[in-house]
């Protein structure tokens, strides 16, 4: 049965309509859009538009990806027939966005990185808890839909078991680090009674006016269905522990598992949206950390430190002016900074968002592994602000100088700014609104990061060091995520060269290099994207001069949404050509 719908859209897509001839390249093109688009859908979809599921699940077992994999290829080979020639601008840029998710999609099948369903943060097993936080549970059939759902969401768990039992004989595996870090994420998850499951929070306050029997009934199939997720859990803590550690790799480079140096090449390129090697970014990521290097040794001049540069890092991670005494007074400093951010965007933006975004902590069961920082986009249809979420956790490791950087990339003018626009566009195709490119998204938040000079966030010597530190950070990720993925460099090699490089706390460093390992090729794309930005503004300001209007600039950057930066490239190139012609 749950392979019926995937047999059908096969056939469809197999299959030409009498009228299919009739249609102009760009109805075809809207056409194939809207078979990808419900090619991908499936019951637990609604679980992130804040609905309880309706019906089967979605395989997520070796056969069903296979079989959706040559689907995809399927519409890939459609999409790339259709020629750009008869496309309108707009038309043109959807396409490209679609390539780059179809090979994504089929890439990851390609190298069977679904045989690792999870990384530094996490993975199959841990992105509930906020889920069910925006489920409803107000009446006896909302219960009743829950429990229903749950069944599927316990096989869902175990495909990726077996999948993960596939990865060990093929030698398709994570390093051992990362299940260290798993195996730590997956304690709030694994209870020895359901009541103390998460699962079960919603039980514990039953609405009033539910009927007494329907009471009964809810509160018996939960004891059954909820064991059940229970013993699921332990036997995911078991296998980690006992099967998966055994075979887990030493040393963290994907490029030792059969196909990982091939797999980490493509990565290289869908993060970039570039043709570039992991050689070319490595010597980029070095003369980048030479120039930066520069700017931070002037900052410790400035301030006249005695002593060396590796001094002035200790000073900056050792004294406690540079740290928050409780979690709410670095709450306060990163929402203070945030309102400070929002008032310079008018002198820089032509269009701003209507979505609200908050700042709120990370959550206590996934922050002692995550970044110091994420974005956490809303949603108008769901109701939901953005978040700028802030780690709280071992506060002697957050430090001040580095939020005002943090806090421009993560909430404005960076991600909030980027995603809100985003899926506000009109008249793009619905997959544009919330396609997310890397290289555009992190390149885009790294370069608020820049912008911040120009707003006047950076008040002191200090945050000035914090500035160059994460821009350094960045730096330093062209150099060690190929050297782990590609060179053969090992964990501590990594943890070396960043920290001996940038002011980042040692906790930070440590969570940092892990998720590096855990996600092959990601880290690059921020420095590779900035880069580009920042290299189209100063093209534009060269050719327009006095007449460059920072406005209209990055209104040209953000007015398609996520683009790859071969598309972005183009756009500024025609935003040039159209602003000389209206001095003309």
């Amino acid at each position: 049965m749950k392979h019926y719908p995937l047999l059908i859209l096969i056939a469809v897509l197999s299959c030409s309509t009498p009228n299919q001839d009739k249609l102009s390249d760009g109805e075809k093109l809207s056409s194939l859009f809207d078979s990808i688009e419900k090619f991908g859908q499936s019951a637990e979809d609604s679980l992130g538009r804040g609905y309880h599921p309706k019906g089967a699940w979605s395989s997520v077992g070796e056969e069903a990806r296979k079989q959706r994999a040559d689907t995809l290829q399927k519409f890939l080979d459609a999409l790339i027939a259709i020629p750009d020639s008869n496309l309108d601008e707009q038309e043109v840029i959807s396409k490209q966005v679609m390539l780059i998710s179809l090979r994504d999609r089929i890439d990851y099948v390609r190298f069977k990185m679904y045989y690792i369903p999870f990384n530094a943060e996490g993975g199959f097993y841990n992105t509930m808890e906020r889920t069910l936080q925006r489920l409803p549970f107000k009446t006896a059939q909302e219960y009743y839909d829950y429990l229903h759902w749950l069944p599927y969401y316990t096989a869902r768990l175990l495909e990726n078991v077996a999948n993960m039992e596939k990865g060990i004989e093929a030698g398709i595996v994570a390093p051992k680090v990362i299940v260290r870090n798993n195996l730590s994420l997956l304690k709030p998850w694994v209870v020895q009674d359901y009541h103390e499951s998460m699962f079960y929070r919603p039980f514990k306050n039953l609405p009033a006016d539910i009927h007494e029997t329907d009471r009964q009934t809810i509160l018996q199939e939960a004891e059954k269905i909820l064991g059940s997720v229970t013993d699921t859990y332990q036997q995911i803590q078991t296998f980690f522990a006992d099967e998966y550690m055994v075979a887990a790799k030493d040393e963290p480079g994907i490029s030792l598992v059969p196909g990982g140096k091939e797999f980490y090449e493509n990565r290289v390129r869908h993060y970039a949206t570039l043709p570039l090697t992991p050689d070319s970014v490595h010597n980029l990521g070095l003369q980048e950390v030479a120039r930066i290097r520069a700017a931070m040794e002037n900052i410790v001049q400035e301030v006249k430190f005695k002593g060396t540069f590796s001094d002035f890092l200790k000073f900056l991670r050792t004294d406690p002016q540079f740290y928050a005494k409780s979690p709410q007074e670095l709450l306060n400093f990163a929402a203070w900074l945030s309102k400070r951010a929002e008032a310079q965007l008018p002198k820089l933006f032509n269009r701003l968002y209507t979505l609200p975004f908050t700042v709120e902590p990370v959550p206590d069961n996934i922050a002692p592994t995550y970044t110091g920082g994420r974005y956490v986009g809303g949603s108008w249809e769901s109701k939901r602000a953005g978040i700028y979420w802030v780690n709280t956790y071992n506060l002697s490791s957050r430090t001040l100088y580095t939020l005002p950087a943090l806090t421009l990339h993560e909430a404005v003018p960076g991600h909030h700014l980027q995603i809100s626009l985003a899926a506000e566009l009109k008249d793009i195709p619905r997959f544009r609104n919330q396609y997310y490119i890397s290289a555009f998204g992190e390149g885009w938040g790294l370069y608020s990061e820049y912008l911040g000079e120009e707003m006047g966030m950076y008040t002191t010597p200090y945050e000035w060091f914090g500035r160059y530190t994460y821009e350094m950070w960045r730096a330093c990720r062209l150099v060690v995520d190929t050297g782990i993925h590609y060179k053969g460099w090992t964990r501590e090699q990594a943890l070396n060269y960043l920290s001996e490089n940038t002011a980042l706390s040692i906790h930070e460093v440590t969570t940092e290099i892990d998720r590096y390992i855990g996600w092959p090729g990601q880290a690059l794309s921020y420095k590779i994207g900035e880069l580009k930005i920042k290299a189209l503004r100063s093209k534009a300001e060269d050719a327009l001069g006095d007449q460059f209007n920072i406005g209209a600039f990055h209104e040209a950057i953000l007015q398609n949404g996520s683009v790859p930066l071969t598309v972005l490239e183009a756009q500024v190139d025609a935003y040039i050509e159209q602003a000389l012609k209206s001095e003309i």
